[in-house]
């Protein structure tokens, strides 16, 4: 039996979310505003930050936020009810340059963990004197590639002292990912427990243990709170053709790849059977459009250049599919991370509030309904509207120079969604207002939306820099790509 959301989640929504008339200082984007899906309200809150990646809530209720290429800063808010908040103190936890996406927290949440291309690094943290030691130490090593750089760092709610670390391929040398020793396009999960300081570090390629591989880049990575399934989404290769025919257009699909569980036995020895494909094999989005693609369905693996020793067949036996399958280049639009509802922060919400949140999932920003009691997707793994858009940029051929992009997300203890842009170098928060409103977006009254200059942003810029006194920048497109998904309880 489906479980309606609009009363699992009623701790999503309250009076508070719709009284935005009395909210001051509304900043406004520096792009068109966004459109909000019925159901739904979001608000810009940051604005002026460095290409905004992954964020986390700490255990004092601060937002921490890594800026790639900058470090990892530390946000406070003045909390008016809804979407209506304003910053109250921010400033840098940590300042190096190498920082580029990965964050999380430890389970009792005094370690810090951030990824460099190369590493992962462990400060000890202090969320009530919002600190850090002077000096990391690294945990990871031996993560360098080209191309592919931001590492997915994620601590197991279900296993304690498991960290997942997960690494993309080296595009200029795709076929070193068919090695396992190579330590490209893998997902591997790390021992932490009662780690010293004076250990040597892990080394990606040979420690640990693998979840999967054959990942081009699956940056979005996420643990179901009750069952502790493991899960990605993977951005699929672009640019495919098929026996010499263009097919990029609508193949090969992204991907939600399933992993397991951290509590059951994970064998490094047995791992040639955790293999998703890449480079050789891909996800079939739309089989009409696939050359000699007879007996190809949504879903299923394709070979793009099949021979004597590589058949759809070949890929349809040796590899693993895809638990579900998006349309291609989806992840082209939101950057790819996943986050359950269910984690840190939100402890003290109803009994009704935390069983709608332990069956959602979060992809930058759309959702996914799940079965609660098996953790598993409601929809066939052939299926092609497993999605459903939370929020969206207006006109995505304006991409990228006049859109958002979302990169991390995060629950509060109140149950409100907030995520990253980086293309924008801003932060904004999502909020349930009940099955049946009508979708909005938070603007002053009579404001305007900006236009993609950085300059022309209505009455949002006097805010900004009144409330943050942070330095508007005008950020570029980044390289790296994705998406995010909201799971629904069943």
């Amino acid at each position: 039996m489906v479980k309606k959301a609009v009363l699992a989640g009623a701790c999503l929504y309250t009076a508070g979310a719709l009284a935005q008339g009395t909210c001051g200082d509304i900043l406004v984007p520096r792009n068109p505003a966004p459109v909000v899906a019925n159901g739904w309200q979001a608000q810009l809150v940051a604005g002026g930050l460095t290409k905004p990646r992954s964020i986390q809530f700490d255990e004092a209720g601060a937002l921490l936020v890594v800026e790639s290429g900058k470090g990892i800063s530390r946000h406070r808010f003045t909390d008016n009810g809804g979407t209506c908040l304003h910053a109250n103190h921010s400033h840098m936890l940590v300042e190096l340059q190498g920082l580029n996406h990965g964050l999380a927290l430890s389970n009792e949440g005094d370690i810090l963990y951030a990824s460099t291309a190369e590493s992962v690094l462990a400060w000890s943290y202090n969320a009530r004197g919002g600190a850090v030691t002077l000096q990391p130490r690294t945990l990871v090593a031996n993560m360098s590639n080209n191309d592919l750089v931001t590492r997915t760092l994620l601590i197991s709610e279900k296993v304690q002292g498991k960290l997942i670390v997960s690494r993309g391929s080296a595009e200029a040398n795709r076929d070193r990912a068919a090695v396992l020793s190579s330590g490209l396009s893998q997902i591997r999960v790390f021992d932490i427990t009662n780690r010293s300081d004076s250990e040597s570090p892990y080394n990606f390629n040979t420690d640990g243990d693998v979840l999967g591989w054959g990942l081009r880049n699956s940056v979005g990575v996420a643990e179901h709170p009750r069952t502790g399934g493991i899960y990605a989404v993977e951005n699929s290769v672009d640019g495919v053709t098929r026996n010499g025919q263009d097919i990029r257009e609508n193949n090969p699909g992204e991907e939600l790849n399933f992993f397991g569980y951290l509590d059951e036995t994970v064998n490094v020895n047995a791992s040639a059977n955790n293999n998703y494909g890449y480079p050789h094999c891909f996800a079939v989005w739309d089989p009409s459009h696939i050359p000699d693609g007879d007996g190809l369905g949504v879903g299923k693996q394709f070979a793009v250049e099949e021979n004597s020793s590589l058949t759809d067949d070949t890929c349809d036996t040796h590899y693993l599919a895809p638990r579900l399958t998006f349309r291609a280049h989806y992840a082209r639009i939101a950057s790819q991370v996943l986050y359950w509802g269910a984690r840190r922060g939100i402890s003290r919400l109803g009994g009704s509030c935390r069983s709608f949140l332990h069956n959602i999932l979060l992809v930058p920003v759309a959702s996914i309904a799940f079965n609660a009691a098996t953790g598993e997707p409601v929809a066939s793994a052939d299926s092609r509207g497993a999605l459903r858009d939370i929020i969206t940029n207006v006109d995505n051929t304006q991409c990228p120079d006049k859109c958002f992009r979302p990169v991390g997300l995060a629950i509060d203890s109140k149950g409100r969604i907030w995520f990253s842009s980086d293309s924008t170098g801003e932060i904004y928060v999502l909020q349930r207002t009940g099955e049946n409103s009508e979708g909005k977006f938070v603007l002053p009254e009579g404001g305007q939306n900006g236009d993609g200059s950085g300059t022309n942003n209505g009455n949002g810029d006097s805010a900004a820099s009144t409330v943050f006194g942070w330095e508007t920048r005008v950020l570029g497109w980044t390289a790296l790509v994705g998406l995010g998904a909201w799971l629904m309880a069943v």
